[in-house]
C-alpha cells in the first residue's frame, strides 16, 4: 500500500499504491506519516519525494472502510491518520517534493498542500469534494495552492483545478508530461540533495517558522466540523449515496 525506496544521492521515495484509486484506509494514512517521519529522521536522507502509482495520485480516504465499520472508530481513525500524515510532511526535517499525476482529491490535497514543492503531470487535477461527502477539511491546505476566493469557490462547488492553473498561481513548480514526472522530481530532489544538509534542514525549519498560520491547528479546527456533521447524520447520508453509486475514494 505504501512503501519507501532509496533512490540514491540522499533521496527517499515514498510511494502510495492502493488500487483502484489510491484512496487510503486508516492504516495507510498512519503508514505515510511513519515513513515520512523515518525518512526525515535519517541522517542519510536529504530530500523526500512523495509519489504514487496507478490511475491517480490520491483519492482521499477509503469511504467504504468507514461505512462498513460500526460506530465512529474508522472515522476517528482516518481523521487522526490524515492529521498525522499531513503533519509529518509539514514537519519533516528535509524538503518533501510531491510528484502528482492524475486526480488529487480530498486527503490528497492535504498531502500536497503541506509539501514543500509540487511537480505535476499535465493530466493532474486538484479538488476538495468534501461537501459532497458530508465532511469538511483540508481547506487549510487548498489555501496554500490557490487564492482565497478560488479556494472558497472550489470548496462550495467541489470543482477541480488543473495543474496548469496551479502553475499559473505559483503553487505548482513545474508541469511535465506524465512519463517525465518521476524523472523531473528526481532531478529537482538532486538539486536539494547536493546542498549542505545542515543548511537545508535549517532552511526547512526557518520557513515553517515564518508561515502565516499554524497549518496543524487550522486543520484540526476544520476536522471539528466533520465530527459535527457526522453527529448530525449528514456524513452517513452523503457516504451512503456515494457508495450506492458504486464509486470509490475521498
Amino acid at each position: 500500500m505504501v512503501r519507501t525506496e532509496l533512490a540514491g544521492n540522499g533521496i527517499a521515495e515514498i510511494i502510495m499504491n492502493n488500487p483502484p484509486v489510491n484512496a487510503l484506509p486508516v492504516a495507510g494514512w498512519f503508514d505515510v506519516a511513519r515513513r515520512v517521519d523515518e525518512a526525515g529522521a535519517s541522517p542519510d536522507v536529504r530530500a523526500v519525494i512523495l509519489r504514487a502509482e496507478g490511475r491517480g495520485y490520491n483519492a482521499g480516504v477509503d469511504i467504504k472502510e468507514i461505512q462498513r465499520t460500526e460506530g465512529f472508530a474508522a472515522l476517528l481513525g482516518v481523521n487522526r491518520g490524515c492529521y498525522e500524515a499531513f503533519k509529518a510532511i509539514y514537519e519533516c526535517s528535509v524538503p518533501v517534493i510531491a510528484a502528482v499525476h492524475g486526480f488529487c482529491l480530498g486527503g490528497g490535497i492535504g498531502l500536497v498542500g503541506n509539501s514543500d514543492v509540487i511537480i505535476a503531470s499535465e493530466d493532474a487535477t486538484f479538488g476538495l469534494p468534501e461537501v459532497d461527502r458530508g465532511a469538511l477539511g483540508a481547506a487549510t491546505h487548498l489555501s496554500r495552492l490557490v487564492p482565497q476566493h478560488k479556494m472558497r469557490a472550489m470548496v462550495y462547488t467541489s470543482a477541480t483545478a488543473t495543474a496548469a492553473e496551479l502553475h499559473h498561481f505559483g503553487s505548482v513548480h513545474a508541469v511535465v508530461p506524465r512519463d517525465k514526472l518521476r524523472e523531473t522530481a528526481l532531478e529537482f530532489a538532486e538539486q536539494i540533495a547536493a546542498k549542505d544538509p545542515l543548511v537545508i534542514r535549517r532552511a526547512k525549519e526557518s520557513l515553517n517558522g515564518i508561515d502565516l498560520w499554524d497549518v496543524n491547528r487550522s486543520y484540526r479546527y476544520e476536522q471539528g466540523f466533520t465530527f459535527e456533521l457526522n453527529l448530525a447524520g449528514a456524513g452517513d447520508r452523503a457516504r451512503d449515496a456515494f457508495v450506492a453509486d458504486g464509486k470509490h475514494g475521498s
